[in-house]
């Protein structure tokens, strides 16, 4: 990542844009990074946070539309009891996951997994957040899921996060535990903000906090995200 080049998520880091006149250039995060930050920023401006495990469920719509008609066709293939033809992806993705298809590098880490890392650390101005990422691409036409785990500086009050998270920009909370109703791709396609439930403790450890997320990676892990950074550009030329 270029130093010079501002990485922006608007509800976080707005102030970055300023920096864009070095280069001339802002940057879109990546789509899972941009999912993952928007419901962890609240949690972690009142309770700071040292720790991120996550797991990634990146839908084919992720690798473009071709990416999609595939599982669409492969998925008519298979059910039709016909071999499923492989063009965009290295594996079948009809009625099967696998671990997302990017290079993967010495230390195992494939590319996906490696920008949430490093993409964390910059929008947040924290290079000591310790970070682990596993990232799979599933038969999910449009939106990511994530599993989030976190390790907080103090022990989270449940209410207290329940109550960030509500009242947070671009994020909605979906976390009804007697209809065990929480987020979905199904229900996050097509809406702006990021869906968030499953909050809960981690009973093994007093500073830790599980969730569970959904985004639409192409409303606001790419296109929404681009919009808004531009709306505040013009508002920073006006002023």
């Amino acid at each position: 990542m270029d130093p010079d080049v501002p990485l922006v998520i608007p509800e976080i880091n707005p102030k970055d844009i300023r920096q864009h006149r070095r280069r001339g250039i802002i940057a879109n995060p990546n789509c899972s990074t941009i999912i993952m930050l928007v419901p962890l920023w609240p949690i972690y401006k009142s309770n700071k946070i040292r720790r991120i495990l996550v797991s990634t469920y990146q839908a084919a719509s992720g690798a473009g539309a071709r990416a999609m008609k595939e599982l669409e066709d492969q998925s008519r293939d298979v059910l039709g009891g016909k071999p499923a033809k492989k063009e965009i992806f290295p594996h079948q993705i009809a009625f099967n996951l696998f671990s997302h298809n990017s290079q993967v590098n010495d230390e195992g880490y494939n590319e996906e997994e490696i920008k949430m890392i490093r993409e964390t650390k910059k929008i947040f101005h924290n290079d000591k957040i310790r970070i682990a990422a596993t990232s799979v691409r599933v038969p999910v036409f449009r939106a990511h899921s994530e599993a989030i785990y976190i390790e907080l500086a103090k022990e989270p009050d449940l209410a207290e996060v329940r109550r960030v998270l509500e009242s947070a920009p671009g994020v909605k909370v979906v976390d009804d535990r007697q209809k065990n109703y929480f987020p979905m791709p199904l229900e996050a396609t097509g809406q702006d903000a990021v869906l968030v439930g499953r909050i809960r403790r981690d009973l093994s450890n007093p500073k830790g906090l599980a969730l569970f997320v959904a985004g639409d990676q192409l409303r606001k892990g790419a296109a929404l995200n681009a919009v808004q950074i531009a709306e505040i550009l013009c508002g920073l030329s006006n002023s």
